[in-house]
């Protein structure tokens, strides 16, 4: 109980400010020097330091501001031309498909009329063939045939005994060609 009675005694002061100031030793005259001087170099600090960093951070607040706001207008223009990029690309690959079709078409037409030019030539090359051979054909039936009208004016000759005129030489190719022909 002695001890409650000690601290009621110590806390029943007689004036708080006076004990406070005996027991951190604050002396008034250099608490007031030391608010005034507080308060000067606040209000420097105010007038020079703080409203220049306030200037600034308005000044950087602006520019951040103004620097999203290009932001987004740059991601919006680049979503426009990646848009426009993939109109481009589709544009580009339909004409694509469109020439590729063209020159597939026009492959076609050429090879079709590259095949026709081929059978007409394979044609022509038959036809003079063809006429070459008569040709031929008729060349070796007229060398035939002479050589069978002398073979037989020949064996007649041979067979009969005597030798035969011009007049009986037409008369018997006359007759071997007709029996050829016929």
């Amino acid at each position: 109980m002695d001890y409650l009675t000690f601290l009621a005694a110590a806390a029943a002061p007689e004036n708080p400010i006076q004990e406070i100031s005996r027991t951190f030793g604050l002396n008034l005259h250099h608490f007031i020097a030391q608010c005034v001087s507080f308060l000067i170099v606040a209000g420097l600090l105010y007038k020079f330091a703080y409203k220049k960093v306030l200037v600034i951070l308005e000044q950087r607040r602006q520019t951040i501001a103004t620097s999203l706001a290009n932001a987004d207008k740059i991601k919006q223009e680049l979503a426009n031309a990646q848009v426009k990029s993939q109109e481009i690309l589709s544009l580009a690959n339909v004409q694509a498909n469109k020439l590729i079709e063209e020159a597939r078409a026009a492959a076609a037409k050429v090879q079709e009329t590259e095949s026709q030019k081929a059978i007409a030539t394979a044609t022509q090359i038959i036809a003079k063939a063809k006429e070459a051979n008569e040709a031929e054909l008729a060349r070796m039936k007229g060398e035939l045939r002479k050589e069978l009208v002398r073979l037989v004016a020949e064996t007649t000759a041979r067979v009969s005994g005597k030798i035969l005129t011009m007049e009986d030489q037409k008369r018997l190719a006359e007759e071997t060609t007709r029996q050829i022909a016929a």
